[in-house]
C-alpha cells in the first residue's frame, strides 16, 4: 500500500468529528485541539492535510485505545453517511451495495488525493461485501465506520472483519462486511 500523504487533503468535517467526540474529556480534547493549531477547521468543507487527521487518529488509538478509535469510526461513518444522503448519493433506504458504492464516491469527494486512493469494492453478494482500503486511513477506525454505515441500511446482524491486513503483511486491508 502506498502510505504517502503528500498533497492529500481531507475535509475539516472529519477533524471536527474527532474533536467533538472528545470534548467531554478536557485533557484529551486539549491535546487533540493543539494538533490543529495553524489549520482553519472552522468550516467543515475546508481542506486540511491528511497527515493531521492520521496523526490525530493514531494518537487516539495509541493513547486512548482501540475501543475509542472504533467509536470515532462510528461518528465519522455517521458524518459520511449524512454527506452521502445530503448529496443524493444514496436513496432514503439504500441497499448495502448502494451505501458502499457511495462510500467510495464520498471518500473521493471529501478527500483530495492526486493518486485517487480511498475505497474499492472488491466483491459483492446478497449477504456480504468486501471493501479494500487504499487510502492511509487508520485501519482500526474503519471497523466502526463500516459498521455504522452498513447498519444504516437496515441489515440484520452486521459483522465487519479483516480478510486481509496490512499489519499481517498483505498489500491492503480488505474488510468483509456480512449480514444475515
Amino acid at each position: 500500500m502506498d502510505n504517502s500523504t503528500d498533497n492529500v487533503k481531507i475535509s475539516a468535517a472529519f477533524i471536527q468529528d474527532v474533536l467533538d467526540l472528545f470534548k467531554e474529556n478536557q485533557n484529551d480534547y486539549e491535546i487533540l485541539k493543539k494538533m490543529t493549531d495553524g489549520y482553519n477547521i472552522s468550516v467543515p468543507t475546508n481542506l486540511v492535510p491528511m497527515e493531521l487527521y492520521n496523526r490525530m487518529c493514531d494518537w487516539i488509538e495509541s493513547q486512548i485505545g482501540q475501543v475509542n478509535t472504533k467509536k470515532l469510526g462510528r461518528k465519522i461513518g455517521n458524518t459520511a453517511y449524512n454527506a452521502m444522503y445530503n448529496y443524493k448519493m444514496i436513496s432514503a433506504n439504500p441497499t448495502p451495495e448502494e451505501a458502499m458504492k457511495a462510500l467510495a464516491k464520498v471518500a473521493s469527494s471529501m478527500i483530495q488525493d492526486p493518486k485517487g486512493r480511498g475505497w474499492e469494492i472488491v466483491e459483492s453478494s446478497k449477504k456480504h461485501i468486501v471493501m479494500r482500503r487504499t487510502q492511509t486511513f487508520n485501519s482500526t477506525l474503519q471497523f466502526g465506520l463500516l459498521d455504522e454505515i452498513i447498519r444504516k441500511t437496515g441489515v440484520i446482524s452486521p459483522k465487519v472483519e479483516y480478510i486481509k491486513s496490512v499489519a499481517n503483511g498483505d498489500e491492503f486491508d480488505d474488510y468483509k462486511i456480512s449480514w444475515l
